[in-house]
């Protein structure tokens, strides 16, 4: 998904937080940076099983961009049947270690 940058910025950003929306943005991608954060080491399949209702395309379409992104992390093992594994390339070094992430809604 190409997202059109707002004007008003040389970039086409305005602050860090239209960077931040622009890379996870949309209804899955922080549904999946939440299941890489759950379990670090996932399969495509344990994805796609833990996010119901996304497509193999959808899915397969957000790993890629946010791979380029440099948030999300493949790796391919050279096995029989092959093995690939995604894993979130934020986590211990964005949070002071021990920290855990929780959502509580206040309401």
């Amino acid at each position: 998904m190409t997202t059109v940058n707002r004007p008003g910025a040389p970039d086409g950003h305005v602050c860090g937080i239209d960077t931040a929306m622009e890379v996870i943005g949309g209804k899955w991608k922080v549904l999946i940076l939440w299941a890489l954060h759950e379990h670090p080491h996932r399969r495509f399949g344990e994805l796609r099983r833990l996010l119901p209702g996304v497509t193999e395309k959808v899915l397969a379409s957000h790993l890629r961009e946010m791979e380029a992104d440099g948030i999300v992390r493949r790796v391919s093992y050279d096995e029989v049947p092959p093995r690939v594994e995604y894993f979130s390339a934020i986590g211990a070094r964005s949070r002071p270690s021990g920290m855990r992430w929780e959502f509580s809604p206040a309401w």
